[in-house]
């Protein structure tokens, strides 16, 4: 699996360059600024990009954007960005073309190596990977607005969190210590309670929970 890592600081982009050739992936490009990444993104056309939010010369968003832009050229283009601090705006930005193929992970995942390789993988494979900090601020801030998240019991908010994070029924289950039965039934009262449709496939259900957390901002 190719990919394209975008990362300002040498020790970081090392380390990553490292870790993911450990786990067999084959980096086509490791570079640290916008204009670079753009470039490898367009040439190289590799199976996921490893994206900072904040690269040179900007030291803004120039990251995302490159990546957004790299998206809107190649849809679909697999895409996880790693980000200091938990910005809901950049979320908003990259879950906002509906598709998957997207991840949002604050730096600190990047010192759990499964975590870590557990994500781009499943970014390649076109799913999504969202932090868990970034989901439980739209779950609070849903919360305060929202009469039907009022309406789940915690573990379907147990649930419903581990869903939006791009984990599968199986995979919540191990998580819950609990049956993958209990997880289907916990999932249906989920979207029946906030009116979402139902879906099987698992990176549209991520989707759709992340759409009605991030509704009406």
């Amino acid at each position: 699996m190719r990919v394209v890592l975008a990362e300002d600081l040498f020790l970081l982009r090392d380390g990553l360059v490292r870790l993911l050739e450990a786990h067999d992936f084959e980096i086509a490009a490791a570079v640290e600024t916008g204009p670079e990444l753009s470039r490898a993104l367009a040439e190289l056309e590799p199976d996921v990009a490893v994206v900072d939010v904040r690269l040179p010369p900007t030291l803004t968003d120039e990251g995302l954007q490159c990546a957004l832009e790299a998206r809107r050229g190649r849809p679909g283009l697999p895409v996880l960005v790693l980000s200091q601090h938990v910005e809901q705006l950049y979320a908003r930005e990259l879950l906002a073309d509906g598709s998957g193929g997207v991840g949002y992970l604050l730096k600190d995942r990047v010192f759990d190596a499964e975590q870590f390789v557990d994500a781009v993988r499943r970014v390649a494979a076109g799913g999504t990977a969202m932090d868990p900090q970034v989901i439980q601020q739209l779950l609070t801030r849903r919360a305060a607005v929202d009469r039907p998240l009022e309406r789940l019991t915690p573990r379907e908010l147990e649930v419903l969190e581990l869903m939006a994070q791009g984990r599968t029924n199986a995979a919540i289950a191990a998580k819950l210590v609990v049956t993958e039965r209990a997880i289907a039934k916990h999932t249906a009262n989920i979207f029946a309670k906030l009116s979402l449709e139902v879906s099987d496939d698992d990176n549209r259900r991520v989707l759709a929970v992340l759409a009605y957390l991030d509704r009406g901002h």
